[in-house]
This record gives C-alpha cells, structure tokens and sequence, in this order.
C-alpha cells in the first residue's frame, strides 16, 4: 500500500485489509472462477478489500498453488469493462501506468489525454517506476516511444516530465518567483509569438511550492491567471498540456475530481478515463478527491458513478470510492477547509474584468452612419455591413452615430433597423443602440408586462448589477416609463420576493472591505436561524445578502462554511423554496464568480433541445464590453468546449454572425 509522505494523513480509500491471508484468497479465487461461469461478486469483493501490495502477494500465492497466472485466468472469466477495471487493480501501479501509456500510442493515432493525464499528475518517484516498469514489460524504451509517437513542444514537455526531476525543495527564492513571473511574462504576452522553451523549462522542473508562489505573483503582477496566458499563447495538446500541470501544480486532487466529472457527465461515459483515475487514485487521495468532487459539483462522486454505471462494474467503482459523502451541501470536516482555501484565493484574486467590444479605433461617426444609410436603402438588406459596424463598436460610439445619422439624414436609425430586420439578429442589434441602462430598463419592463412575470430575468439583472448600474436603471426605468422601478416590482410581485427585488433595486450595497469580526457576526447570524423558521430565515438572509459589500459576503461565506461545515449556497437550497431561493441563489453565485454565473446561465439558454434566444441575447449584449471575456474562459473551463463552439452549434444566419462577432474570438 502506498505510504503518505511523514506526517502526513492516509488519504486513499483502499486499506491493508487485516488478518490478511494469501492462500486463502488465492484459493477462494480459484474456487470463484472454477467450473462453469464465474462468481464476479466474490472476484471483486476480495480484490477491492485488498490493497495493491496484497494483490502482489495473492498472485504470488495462486501461483504457487495452481502454477497458473492469475491475470491471464481474469482475463479469460471476465469481460468488458469489468475486466479492465479488475485487471488493473491486480497490477502494481507502476505497471498499470505502464500499460496505459503503451495503450495510449500503440496503433494508429494516439489518445494524447492520457499520455496528459498521468505525465502531468505523476510525482518523480512515480516517473521512475514508470519508465522501469515499461523497459521491463515491454523491452522498449518509454522517452524513445514517446518521441516517435509524439511531435513539437508537446512533445519536448512531455520528455521534459519523464524525466522526474522535478525540484523537491520546499524553500522558495523570492527573487526567483519574481524572476520566472518576468520571464514567463515575457515569453508570452509581451512577446510577438511566443517562447515556449521558457514555458517547458520553468513549469517542467520548479518545485510545487515554488510554482504556486510564481501562479500568485503572476496574477498580481499582469491581472490574469496564469492560465488565460497559457491559453491565449500556446494551442492543441500542448496547451492542453500545460494547463493540466498547471492545475496538478495548484491540486492534483481537483484536477483529478475534474477529469471523474468530465467522464460521466452528459451522454456517455469515458469508461477507461473513469478507470484508470479509479484504480490509480484508490490508495494515494480518492478521499480529497471525493471531498473536492462533492465541494465544486454539488453531489458526491458515489452518486455519479451509481447513477452512471451498471452492474459488477458499478459495484466495483462504489468500492474504490469508499463511501458517500452524506448530502449535498455539507462537508467533511477536511472538505470544510478545502472549501475554505477556495474562498481564500477567491477572496485574494484580483482578476481583470475584461469585455470584448472595445472602441473603435479611427472611429468616424459619419462614415458610420452613412454605410449603415446605405446598407438599409433600396431593395434588399446588406445585413452584413449592419452587423460588422454595430458589433465593432462601444455603446458610447454606437451613440454617437445614432446622433450623427439623424442630423445628415433627419432619420432615426432605430426606426430604420427596425423596419429592415427582424427576429432575432433584430432584438441583438436593437439591443446593442441602446444605452446599456435603458437596455436593462426595458428588459425588466418586458419582464413585468402582460400576463405572467418573469421572474429569472428580474433576478439575473437585479442580483448582478452593481450599485451605480442599478442607480442608472432607474432613471432610465423613470425617464422611458413615467413610473419608478420600484413601484413596478411592487405591482408585479409579492412577498419576500418582492422585498429582495426592492432592496436590490435601491442601489444602496454597502461598498467598502471586508470587516472580519462582522462577517463573523453575520455567518452566525444566518447559521443560527431554528430550521422550520423560513420567515426569520428569508428576513435574516435578505438583510445581508442584499446590503453587504460583495467582499464582505465573501469573508461571510468562508466563515459560514467554517461554522457550519456547510455551503451557504446548498443551504439556501435545502431551507428555501421558489423565486425567493433562485433569487438568494443568484446573489452568491455572482459574489463568488460574477462571469461563472453568466456561463453557466449561457450554457443553459444553449443546452438540449431549443434555445432560449432572449436569455443569450440579453448576456451578450449586456457584459459584452464588462467581462465577457472573463466569461467565456470560465465557460471553457467547466464545460470544456469554447462559447464560440456553443453558439456556432446552437445558432444560424445572421444572428450567429453577430453573436460571434461579440463573443470576439474563439478560445
């Protein structure tokens, strides 16, 4: 069994099993395979109830009792997935490793995430075992395959990572932290191309500790995180690459959590990425890994994999697993504090927010206004023109030819958009002429008009504003209406929800610091609250929740989770219900990660069967000069294909042209 570093905790969730006997195994695994058909649950409830170094020593036993090998008698009874999953424990993981790699560039065409996957995740000891495992299984050379099979600066970081020398000290330069934020800095962004040997060297042999010193210090120093640079500079498997050892540098329990998750989640599952991570994990942090699993996606990896897989092969997984992890929301006591140093980078993170339609340069309001005159004029529409002058320029330019066109051509260039398009590409367009005020004025007008409200629109545009974009609202909700905005809510909706409505919409969010000792105060506040008492707890949460500074609410949350071992967001969820949860929901969920919460509502207005253009609509013209960049690299890195993708999948014709032209670019 694998042994945790002095000091430190067990992590895996296969023990020794005690009272072990390897003759006795042996031979009720004989038994178990013996005559017609095979008993798969005693196969997998003895191998699954053995650690890795008592496998080796039932397989050294069955050996000696019944001269036959006792992976190759697996191999014969068993079959599918299951077989691979019960082959692979009962090899030494070095060896297991070995297996996926020759796997991996054996054939035609080569599966470049695994070869990923367990570079990137492996320590130095675990590289060495390796390419000794695989000179001895398969009398070949790993660098030298890998070099054959592989290409480029892919290939260069991938011998780089063989060769297991990354650094081991634990004593940090600060001069060199400095040092190779300059120079990674300088290899990517200030650089025409880029210098990617920079990139190889440093992230391929500094230690740990030293490269999340530099992760942090890159961010102070240029407002990004090191991973929008490595996206924006390098492409294909190398970057993919890199991003991988970068978040196995930050946690290698998370990045493993991340690829379970992307295993099962939609149509499908990647049975072998669920099996080696499974097998490979079992006995070194498949308990971090449940914990953070459980803390970023809301349920625990034992009911993913239950719900996702079937038969012998499911009841193996479970066993790997080692046990749920109670209800969503609440954490083990360890998982508590991985929440905890979430929230602590969160709350240090400073990260640019960055739109995606900047002002024009050489920008010419009379040229402007006359290309769109004459793409409206006569027969037919140039769509096109419309599209590439309107999309390329800020809302204050767009204002300034609005101006511009009515003085040349005493017209008003809304009416004639109106009058020459229509459908959607005309609700984006439109959109796009408006004050970014009056736009917002108008959707929540539209939200309140007519039979039924809608309510998620009131929230997405009440709970994301800031306190000056909400004070403009309603002067342009006043001046557009001839009625305030509050009075609206109040004839629209009803109560606690209406209050929460009310409250956000008066602009007043305190807008200083945190204070710690009254986070503190406040996390007590709403932990306290008696289950059963919904009126004081919607009172209490509305209170704080809609009056707090965001940095503030974030020290709440942290301390909340600290208390209480729980999540406020889950718990809100558990003791709430309706428009008044979704609308608490929506404020934490743009405290902690504003553009996170924008992805994931694009994603939705995106997935299965229809799309919901107003929702779509109204994200990309809102944020498209606020963060609709920062948007699109958090909708990249939880869904794992580009918005660019998603739009270019879900839409057609000339609104797609326009919204790919505010998405900006594909990532």
């Amino acid at each position: 069994m694998a042994k945790p570093a002095q000091g430190a905790k067990y992590r895996g969730s296969i023990h020794d099993s005690p009272d072990f006997d390897p003759n006795q195994d042996a031979e009720a695994l004989y038994t178990a395979m013996k005559g017609f058909g095979s008993d798969k649950e005693a196969i997998l409830d003895i191998i699954t109830s053995r650690s890795n170094r008592q496998r080796q020593e039932v397989c050294q036993s069955y050996k000696s009792l019944y001269g036959k090998d006792l992976i190759d008698n697996l191999k014969y009874e068993l079959t599918g997935k299951f077989e691979r999953l019960i082959v692979g424990l009962m090899r030494p993981p070095a060896y297991c490793d070995a297996k996926e790699i020759k796997d991996a560039i054996s054939g035609i065409g080569t599966d470049e995430k695994c070869l990923i996957e367990i570079l990137a995740s492996r320590t130095n000891e675990q590289m060495h075992q390796l390419v000794a495992a695989y000179k001895d299984a398969y009398e070949r050379d790993l660098e030298a395959d890998i070099i054959g099979d592989t290409s480029g600066h892919f290939q260069k970081m991938l011998i780089v990572l063989l060769q297991g020398t990354r650094e081991e000290d634990d004593v940090v330069s600060e001069d060199l932290v400095q040092q190779d934020v300059q120079d990674l800095y300088e290899a990517g962004e200030l650089k025409w191309g880029t210098d990617e040997a920079q990139f190889i060297y440093i992230l391929g042999n500094r230690s740990k500790q030293h490269l999340r010193l530099v992760f942090d210090e890159y961010l102070k120093t240029t407002g990004k995180p090191i991973e929008a640079s490595i996206r924006g500079e390098l492409s294909g498997d190398f970057e993919k690459l890199m991003l991988a050892v970068v978040k196995c540098i930050r946690s290698t329990p998370e990045y493993f959590a991340e690829r379970l998750f992307k295993a099962m989640k939609g149509l499908g599952t990647r049975d072998n990425t669920l099996i080696r991570i499974m097998v490979s994990r079992s006995e070194l942090d498949m308990l971090d890994i449940r914990e953070i699993f459980r803390t970023k996606y809301e349920k625990s990896l034992y009911s993913m994999i239950k719900n996702d897989t079937s038969g012998e092969y499911k009841k193996t997984l479970l066993k790997l697993c080692g046990g749920d992890d109670d209800a969503a929301g609440q954490f083990f006591p360890e998982a508590a504090q991985v929440a905890y140093q979430m929230w602590e980078l969160s709350a240090v993170a400073r990260v640019e927010m960055k739109g995606t339609v900047r002002p024009a340069n050489d920008f010419n309001p009379d040229a402007d206004a006359k290309a769109l005159r004459k793409a409206m004029k006569g027969l037919g529409t140039d769509e096109d023109t419309i599209i590439d002058i309107i999309t390329h320029r800020s809302n204050a330019q767009r204002q300034q030819i609005r101006q511009t066109f009515k003085s040349h051509f005493g017209r008003d260039l809304m009416a004639d958009l109106k009058s020459e398009i229509s459908g959607d590409l005309a609700r984006l367009i439109l959109g796009l002429m408006m004050p970014p005020a009056h736009y917002d004025a108008k959707q929540l007008k539209k939200a309140m008009e007519g039979a039924g409200t809608d309510e998620k629109t009131l929230i997405e545009i009440l709970a994301t504003r800031t306190n000056a974009e909400i004070r403009a609202i309603n002067e342009a909700y006043k001046e557009d209406y001839h009625k305030s905005l509050e009075d609206a809510i109040s004839s629209d909706t009803s109560g606690h929800f209406r209050r929460i409505l009310i409250s956000l919409a008066t602009g007043n969010r305190e807008e200083g610091g945190q204070n710690l000792d009254q986070a503190r105060e406040d996390a007590q506040e709403i932990a306290d609250t008696p289950s059963g008492d919904k009126t004081s707890l919607e009172t209490r949460f509305m209170t704080i929740l809609c009056t707090r500074s965001y940095p503030h609410l974030r020290r709440v949350f942290q301390e909340f989770i600290k208390m209480t071992n729980y999540d406020v967001e889950h718990t809100i969820k558990k003791e709430m219900s309706g428009d008044v949860r979704d609308a608490f929901v929506a404020i934490v969920q743009s405290v902690k990660n504003k553009p996170l919460f924008f992805a994931d509502k694009l994603y939705k207005s995106m997935k299965g069967a229809g799309t919901d253009e107003k929702t779509l609509t109204r994200i990309m013209v809102s944020r498209s000069e606020i963060d609709l960049l920062n948007i699109r690299r958090e909708f990249i890195e939880k869904y794992d294909k580009s918005l660019h993708q998603a739009i270019e999948g879900d839409t057609s014709g000339d609104f797609l042209k326009a919204l790919l032209a505010l998405c900006g670019g594909e990532d």
